[in-house]
């Protein structure tokens, strides 16, 4: 089950994939991660899709993540008098925050946070930005606004209002249930949406309380000016830029992408590109040259993984949209200029035990041309800290977690294997060497770099690097 790519497949289960013969054939045409995305779907539907993919990763023996993605509190207009009105260009409406019903120039908009944020000249957006108002006035409960840009408005569209640091927490009533049942279950991942500030997250750790690693979406411009911070107190990071590309000018977003991934990289965090990647895909057999180029460039940029949303979990071809991306990330892997451009950015190895193993190890694997990187981990940092050095050769890690080995399969160049702990040196060698043959990485006479700790299975010891030869 080895695959033959650094970069990772994270896939989002839906209608579309939801029986257990289409998750095995996302899983074989090569997805690592599987996202339950709780803004849709029953908890019932979730165990189930949960169920066969503990199943399958029993079945194959390949670790498999589940990201639990939670809603967040998404800020929507009210009810509109039959279904719908139209905005015109440079009329005046009334933002209520007590109207039961949307007509005659009045928008239901029940959410108090917002009007505590508001000030005059702030823009608000509805329907994904589509259209664009300016507050001219507002309190507590009203604002008046000029419509920018108008067009049709319908129940319940999406608000987003950029440049102001919403009063909100991004854990609603409705996460705090999806979460409690999320860790009862045991998924590996939780992903945040819509974080602010640090303190989202402190809120969240002390709910998740280690069950879990937390993954924040970045999707507001007010994150983006706290990035290094977030990137601290996160496990992960997700470039979500869908609502990102509402709040921000469409032309400042790869840029964004691209610090997003620079902060996550030097940092040595997991960040996952995701939205539209092969959005096409959801109808055609085939995506577009633009959309190729899209992954392509975050696979260039060193992101640890990219990802599928609609195009897997509500699209006419699931199983082709995997495998389009699996073979996009071979090939961008295989260019000339990907090393060059992975190696521009090489991080600074920080002043301890583990990141001088981590960065000797990419540097003699290098020198001694060998077949694979062994490291032993516990609780998957000095992994992390491993493929931080963005090696040329693949990293085998080797724990006696599954929670760990779980976890880690998001991340850059790691193929994970759960084992039982290495007791003793000769015990280490013999079975790093049997293992990079049973899983594909060596053959007789092959050289290997292993990274271990001693004592044996303690966290963060990392302070061992050894070379052995394969042998028959």
């Amino acid at each position: 089950m080895r695959r033959n790519r650094k970069a990772k497949i994270v896939a989002t289960l839906g209608p579309a994939s939801s029986d257990e013969a289409m998750i095995r054939k996302l899983f074989m045409a090569g997805v690592d991660v599987f996202r339950l995305n709780f803004s849709h779907g029953s908890h019932e539907e979730h165990k189930a899709r949960f169920d066969i993919i503990r199943s399958l990763e029993k079945e194959t023996g390949r670790p498999i993540a589940i990201l639990a993605d939670l809603q967040g509190p998404k800020l929507r207009v009210g009810k509109i008098k039959d279904g719908s009105m139209t905005l015109k260009r440079g009329d005046k409406v009334r933002l209520d925050l007590k109207a039961k019903l949307g007509e005659d120039g009045v928008i239901p908009l029940p959410h108090k946070e917002i009007f505590a944020a508001l000030a005059p000249k702030a823009p608000v957006l509805m329907d994904d930005g589509n259209l664009r108002l300016e507050v001219i006035s507002c309190d507590n409960t009203h604002a008046m606004a000029k419509v920018i840009t108008g067009g049709p408005l319908s129940n319940h569209k999406g608000v987003n209002v950029p440049g102001v640091v919403m009063p909100i927490s991004p854990i609603t009533t409705k996460d705090r249930k999806d979460l409690r049942f999320a860790l009862q279950i045991g998924v590996d991942w939780i992903a945040l949406s819509f974080v602010q500030r640090p303190e989202d997250v402190a809120e969240a750790r002390r709910l998740i309380a280690g069950r879990a690693a937390i993954m924040i979406k970045i999707e507001k411009p007010q994150a983006v000016e706290r990035l290094e911070e977030l990137v601290e107190v996160a496990d992960a990071v997700m470039v979500a830029r869908g609502d990102l590309g509402v709040e921000l000018p469409p032309e400042d977003v790869p840029d964004r992408q691209k610090e997003i991934i620079e902060a996550c990289r030097l940092a040595g965090k997991p960040v996952v590109v995701a939205t539209q990647m092969l959005d096409s895909m959801v109808e055609s057999p085939a995506p577009t040259r633009a959309e190729a180029s899209d992954v392509a460039t975050a696979v260039y940029d060193g992101a640890d993984a990219v990802m599928l949303s609609a195009e897997s979990a509500a699209g006419n071809y699931p199983k082709l949209a995997v495998e389009m991306m699996d073979r996009i990330i071979k090939r961008t892997e295989h260019s000339s200029y990907y090393r060059k451009i992975i190696d521009a950015l090489h991080p600074q190895p920080e002043p301890t035990a583990p990141d001088a193993i981590s960065h000797a190890a990419a540097q003699v694997a290098a020198t001694l041309g060998a077949s694979a990187i062994v490291c032993y981990t516990t609780s998957g940092s000095t992994s992390l800290r491993a493929g931080r050095e963005r090696p040329r050769v693949p990293i085998l890690t080797v724990t006696a977690s599954l929670e760990t080995a779980r976890r880690l399969a998001v991340a850059w160049g790691l193929h994970c294997v759960h084992t039982a702990d290495a007791r003793s040196f000769s015990e280490m060698v013999q079975k790093a060497t049997r293992l990079a043959v049973s899983e594909g990485f060596a053959r007789k006479g092959d050289k290997l770099v292993i990274t271990a700790g001693v004592p044996f299975g303690t966290p963060g010891a990392t302070n061992i690097l050894r070379i052995a030869w394969v042998e028959g």
